[in-house]
């Protein structure tokens, strides 16, 4: 079992910078691959990025290339969303996920992951 945790969401103006933090528990949580999900109001929850359980490998949507970097602590049992150039349309209700298995790599399917946290809300104003 793995409990997850986010925090670090917020409001900001467009163009500013926001640091997400994932906490999990759980002993498996440094072999686990790590993603993030966010669902804005009326849409579909999509995929953002993803990190390998080594952190070797990450992966990106399109929409946040360049902008977000995925990064993990496993000594800490934490993974960060770093994400800069915040655009209005960043803002969704964010969601970390761990993947039940062991030595995953970046996965950027949602059904990959088993465990989700309850999501932190950012909100990007123009």
């Amino acid at each position: 079992q793995v409990l997850l945790v986010e925090s670090g969401g917020g409001s900001v103006q467009a163009g500013g910078s926001l640091r997400l933090a994932c906490a999990g528990s759980g002993r498996t949580f440094s072999r686990a691959a790590m993603g993030w999900f966010r669902q804005a109001p009326g849409k579909e929850r999509e995929f953002v990025a993803a990190i390998s359980w080594s952190g070797a490998t990450t992966n990106y949507a399109d929409s946040v290339k360049g902008r977000f970097t995925i990064s993990r602590d496993n000594a800490k049992n934490t993974v960060f969303l770093q994400m800069n150039s915040l655009k209005p349309e960043d803002t969704a209700v964010y969601y970390c996920a761990a993947d039940g298995l062991s030595y995953g790599g970046a996965h950027i399917q949602a059904s990959n992951y088993d465990y989700w946290g309850q999501g932190t809300q950012v909100t990007v104003s123009s």
